[in-house]
């Protein structure tokens, strides 16, 4: 095949790119190397770029999915766009809401367009966000475990992709997601692309640059490895379903070999994957023996005390199921950032 990745250099879009790169196909990696300048670290977009240039079959362009000229050119004569391309912090949502409507809807309907337009009728991806359901999650009654809190029993297993998206705050990043997913939705059932939209949870893995902001697993590990203190928004006791970033390449795949047409899938580890920001600290103390100083502050708008993604359908419909259990992944997380301390700011 012949798969287009965009952000193709970030985390997500990294390890697509070499999992298809490794199966022999041929990749475009497209990225405009912006999220670098985003969180003032210019080793983290840069680090994936140069890493996929050691394979032969993958094309590096540097464009960005705001320029429909530049897109509509990659995109001719591709099989299939896998779009991780995203701004994707909530908090730079707020600051800067352009930016964010720019990049991550109208990016995303430049993308659907030039598929729309290419002769070879490519299958989207669309990498959404649990973020679409918004403060209705907040509305789900919560117990408190004491390092933990649980959904109560009605949800025991997660929130289902029927969950509603409406009538609630969303912030920004919220909003301009949920705008692409139902854009990649309306493309596929009325134009008859192939579209799989994946509403994420908390993705984490190796060749991931976590800050403060966006990508926390992997920025409590970095900051545990580094002895640099951590501040906890809220309590510590929100909980989300954790998913290996190999696992979700995984489900893409299975969508791409599937004979669905269109899917949404709500996509994470799981109610058997969760942890919280308390619990995670306890198991890197546990495997690495450091434990960062901890500061607590407000919680931040929006903000989900529990969220858990009911996978029951890419179960059932992508015969597909997480693999790696979120010891075991954070385990090879803290091996490859005790490895590689020199790549992350002092």
């Amino acid at each position: 095949m012949k798969i287009l990745v965009t952000g193709g250099a970030g985390f997500i879009g990294s390890h697509v790119t070499q999992y298809y790169a490794q199966k022999g196909d041929d990749v475009i990696c497209y990225d405009n190397l912006s999220r670098a300048t985003l969180l003032g670290n210019s080793i983290d977009t840069t680090y994936n770029w140069n890493y996929l240039k050691a394979f032969p079959n993958v094309r590096l362009v540097h464009g960005d999915i705001r320029n429909m000229a530049s897109l509509k050119e990659v995109v001719n004569g591709v099989d299939v766009i896998i779009h991780t391309a995203a701004q994707t912090a909530v908090t730079t949502s707020m600051v800067d809401p352009k930016t964010d409507f720019e990049t991550n809807t109208l990016g995303t309907f430049n993308i659907l367009e030039a598929a729309r337009l290419s002769g070879s009728k490519p299958a989207v991806i669309y990498c959404s966000t649990n973020k679409v359901y918004g403060e209705n999650v907040n509305k789900v009654g919560v117990i408190d475990r004491g390092t933990r809190y649980t959904f109560e029993k009605q949800f025991k297993n997660g929130v289902s992709e029927s969950f509603s998206i409406d009538a609630c705050e969303h912030t920004p990043y919220g909003c301009s997601k949920l705008s692409g997913d139902l854009y990649v939705q309306d493309y596929g059932y009325l134009y008859g692309l192939k579209t799989g939209v994946f509403r994420m949870s908390c993705i984490y893995g190796i060749r991931q640059f976590g800050v403060e902001d966006q990508g926390w697993v992997a920025w409590f590990v970095i900051a545990t490895i580094l002895g640099k203190a951590i501040t906890i928004y809220g309590d510590g006791k929100q909980v989300r379903d954790i998913l290996y970033v190999t696992d979700l390449v995984s489900a893409f795949d299975s969508f791409i070999s599937s004979n669905l047409d269109h899917a949404v899938f709500n996509m994470g580890g799981g109610f058997l994957n969760t942890i919280s920001l308390l619990e995670l600290l306890e198991l890197l103390e546990e495997q690495t023996g450091k434990r960062s100083a901890i500061n607590f502050s407000q919680w931040r708008p929006s903000d989900q005390k529990v969220y858990i993604s009911d996978i029951a359908k890419a179960k059932r419909e992508l015969a597909w199921e997480p693999k790696i259990s979120p010891r075991d992944g954070i385990s090879k997380l803290i091996e490859w950032v005790a490895k590689n301390k020199s790549l992350f700011p002092g």
